[in-house]
């Protein structure tokens, strides 16, 4: 390849030893109980995954004690009640606690050796997603063991979850549980948009990135647009069920279908979520098995663009037999279509590579597994391509041909990728590499048992099998296929079982394993320690190791940037979003009990909530914000001026604005809350026009006047107002005297905001407005809900940018605090004048 190095490395000679402690020293790895504590990239993203692989093991188990039970007609081993709850629990493992924290997972283990960084740039919030995740998901599964898991569903639609129905605890396990469970996947994504834009090694433009680093960056960014709208379904049906507040009573002008429409329009885009990686994974993997770089890199990444954007408009692909008009359903069956380009692309790609290799196509462990993805994703492909022609999904929806098809595309589409992963990427945490021979009998046990298993479930949906039954009777003929699904799940779970045993046997984490024992080219097997890489290449190309040969001793010798820590913490490099220029010197946060103290007490407040213990669930809520609070006090470190990076590069070791890592975080948190909003006023629109008879019924309460929103508007740009001209107004550093004004103007602005809120509630009570009436009331009285929400995350950092103030911590060159603030400030006064315009201005318009 004909690309252009640096003249000279940024540092001359080997670099001095003890640069090598100082950085040992800070980076360590907490011993004992204070493990708990540990941020370091590789620890959590070790647990991190070996939790979510603990969740596959138990969802997989419980698949056999389903498969089991139909394996035989007529057969009692399972009661109805009970095959409903394993059923539940199974989906929602897989889905929720399988397959997308799995992929989060490898991404804060991947990703900053791929980047060359030190680690990602906010590693307790990587920490906090994973003990949420793993404390919130062991509660979920264990009501498996006491008659108290939910029993509607993985995908749990109304009216069956509704209170008649379902009665009980049960769903609203489900409910608040997967809605938390969804918060932390979220935090994970924003960690890892930040983390793939900014901490990129200088050089690595967005055109020389991973194909991984690619795909994690659009993983996360349809979490940011997708997940909003379940969790708002989630919020919907716990209020209904809780309160009586009827979004999905049909006689009170809801709609079961809204339900649906929220929920598949994560539903769908979170089977390429979960692609998505996976295909990126295989993507780096196939050039180092061929030994020649990727073919056809920018179709690719074009290509997973192009995947994320389809996967937004199918949601109706699994809603065809619901009765929506027929001119929808011919769009939506075209988009199902087109979604299979992009993934051809790359599946054309991968073979292009193949046959162009250097040297033979290896077959080891890693490359059976991809092979077997391969041939498995394929004919996931097809039976998917088959399922959105209409006249055909109107005979195969809801039998078990569909569960085979799902099961082709997600098992073989993620699973065979996974454990291919496995393989290629455990000798970077691990001291020993895993067995070639345990390796193989893996793979062929769970290729041959996955398709003995799921393949005869097509034929069987074709005799028309339904899906979700807990039984069959015997004169229906289903017998012998059941049976030999069922020994193909057991021989598929051996061959699972022979890679666990592999790795109890071979897998020690740890350093002092193999380096780079399969020649790739990418940066993530450049020696590294617990500190990452000894130094942060300038990289020229998307394969460094083959095109420079000698970057793993240079690295190792500290000859390019950040070998050593300039600031005596821990840092990492931020670099440019687009050309990858550094920009300054983040000071990172390190080990803590705070984000553990976060996660267990925000896990015990939507937990406790369930039982409904509401006041220790508003205790442990409360002591979740102090966590968070003293959390973000240790973070806004001060200014500590240039420091030298090697090659003569001086780098602020503070940032502000637009360059700040923080100010991009807080937009992406602005983004969910926006998806989040932008739900709920389709679902307020939705209901308004499949139920206008019933959605405000004759003499229902009249609108307030409209002195009640304009003075809610008034607050909210008088509040806006207030905060521009507080940060125009912070003191210098070093000011003696604490201009009180600036502070006061804050607290009043809070107060504007809560005002606000208060005031459009109010509004509503004085016209005799019930949110339990009809569906209408109680869309008025959520767009409050949402809007009040957001109040009172900015109502708290406001307050907590004014303890900065006091403090002195908060000035005009270190107001990362201050700007965090504003920004949420000013788009929840859009949000709720949105909603006012919503609520007060459509009615009208329309009457």
């Amino acid at each position: 390849m004909n690309q252009q190095y640096p003249a000279e490395l940024p540092n001359k000679g080997p670099r001095p030893k003890e640069e090598v402690e100082e950085l040992e020293r800070i980076w360590a790895t907490p011993k004992g109980f204070k493990l708990l504590t540990v941020v370091n990239n590789t620890v959590v993203g070790t647990i991190y995954i070996g939790a979510a692989f603990l969740f596959f093991v138990l969802a997989g188990i419980l698949a056999l004690l389903m498969r089991t039970q139909l394996a035989v007609a007529d057969n009692n081993f399972l009661s109805q009640d009970l095959y409903n709850q394993i059923f539940t629990v199974h989906g929602t493992t897989m889905m929720f606690l399988f397959a997308v924290p799995i992929v989060e997972a490898l991404g804060v283990m991947l990703l900053p050796q791929m980047l060359a960084a030190r680690d990602l740039p906010f590693p307790r919030l990587s920490a906090f997603a994973m003990w949420a995740y793993i404390i919130g998901g062991l509660v979920f599964f264990s009501t498996i063991f006491y008659d108290m898991a939910p029993k509607g569903g993985w995908f749990m639609y109304p009216p069956l979850t509704l209170t008649e129905y379902s009665p009980g605890n049960n769903a609203d396990f489900w409910l608040l549980g997967i809605g938390f469970i969804e918060i932390s996947a979220i935090a994970g994504a924003i960690e890892i948009i930040v983390g793939v834009l900014r901490t990129r090694p200088p050089g690595m433009t967005l055109a020389k990135m991973p194909i991984f680093a690619w795909a994690m960056l659009i993983f996360a960014a349809m979490i940011v647009f997708a997940f909003p709208a379940v969790i708002l379904a989630t919020m919907l049906l716990e209020l209904e069920r809780s309160f009586g507040w009827p979004f999905f009573t049909a006689a009170l002008g809801g709609d079961a279908l809204l339900w649906q429409h929220l929920f598949w329009f994560f539903g769908h885009p979170e089977v390429y979520i979960i692609f998505l990686p996976a295909a990126g994974l295989v993507s780096m993997m196939i050039p180092t098995l061929a030994q020649t770089p990727l073919i056809g890199y920018r179709l690719i990444v074009v290509a997973l663009i192009a995947t994320g954007f389809f996967s937004f408009g199918l949601w109706v692909h699994h809603m065809f037999t619901t009765g929506i008009p027929g001119l929808s359903l011919a769009f939506f069956s075209a988009a199902s279509m087109a979604v299979a380009i992009p993934s051809g692309i790359q599946v054309f790609s991968w073979i292009a590579t193949i046959a162009a290799g250097k040297r033979p196509f290896r077959i080891n462990v890693p490359s059976l597994f991809i092979l077997g993805f391969l041939f498995i994703f394929v004919l996931g492909g097809l039976t998917g391509v088959m399922v959105a022609v209409v006249p055909f999904d109107f005979q195969a929806h809801d039998t078990y041909f569909i569960v085979a098809h799902l099961h082709y595309v997600l098992v073989g589409g993620m699973v065979f990728p996974l454990f291919a992963t496995f393989y290629y990427w455990a000798p970077m945490v691990s001291r020993k590499m895993l067995s070639e021979r345990l390796g193989r009998w893996a793979f062929w046990l769970m290729f041959i048992g996955f398709n003995t298993a799921f393949f005869p479930m097509h034929i069987t949906g074709l005799a028309g099998m339904p899906r979700r039954v807990w039984t069959y009777s015997g004169y229906l003929g289903w017998d012998l296929l059941n049976s030999i699904s069922t020994a193909g799940a057991f021989i598929m779970a051996t061959g699972v079982l022979i890679f666990i045993i592999d790795l109890i046997r071979n897998f020690r984490f740890g350093g002092g394993g193999p380096e780079n024992p399969w020649n790739a080219g990418t940066l993530e097997f450049l020696p590294n320690d617990v500190y990452s890489t000894r130094s942060v290449p300038h990289v020229t190309s998307r394969e460094p190791l083959w095109d420079q040969p000698d970057l793993a001793q240079q690295v190792r010798e500290g000859l390019h940037y950040l070998p050593n820590a300039p600031t005596g913490g821990r840092e990492t490099i931020i670099t440019s979003v687009i050309e990858a220029k550094p920009q300054y010197l983040m000071q990172m946060a390190g080990s803590s009990w705070t984000h553990v103290a976060a996660a267990v007490f925000t896990a015990g407040f939507f937990l406790l909530l369930t039982i409904k213990a509401v006041a220790i669930a508003l205790i442990s809520g409360v002591l979740a914000i102090v966590s968070f609070i003293v959390w973000g006090w240790q973070l806004d470190k001060p200014d500590q001026g240039e420091v030298d990076i090697g090659g003569g590069i001086r780098l602020p070791t503070y940032m502000t604005g637009p360059s700040s890592h923080s100010w991009w975080a807080m937009v992406i948190v602005m983004l969910v809350a926006a998806s989040l909003f932008v739900s709920y006023i389709f679902s307020y629109l939705y209901l308004w026009i499949v139920s206008p008879e019933v959605w405000a019924p004759a003499g229902s309460p009249a609108l307030p006047p409209l002195t009640y929103p304009v003075n809610s508007a008034i607050l909210l740009v008088f509040g806006s107002v207030l905060v521009y001209r507080a940060g125009k107004r912070l003191p210098a550093a070093g000011q003696l005297h604490l201009p009180l004004l600036t502070p006061a103007m804050l607290i009043l602005a809070a107060a504007f905001l809560a005002g606000s809120v208060g005031v459009e509630v109010l509004g509503h009570l004085r016209t005799g407005l019930d949110p339990s009436a009809n569906s209408y009331s109680a869309m008025v009285y959520m767009g409050s809900f949402l809007t009040g929400q957001a109040a009172f995350a900015t109502i708290i950092l406001c307050a907590f940018a004014c303890g900065r103030l006091v403090s002195k911590r908060l000035y005009q060159k270190r107001s990362v605090t201050f700007d965090n603030a504003a920004l949420l400030y000013w788009y929840t006064a859009g949000q709720g004048l949105c909603g006012l315009v919503l609520i007060h201005g459509f009615p009208r318009v329309i009457g």
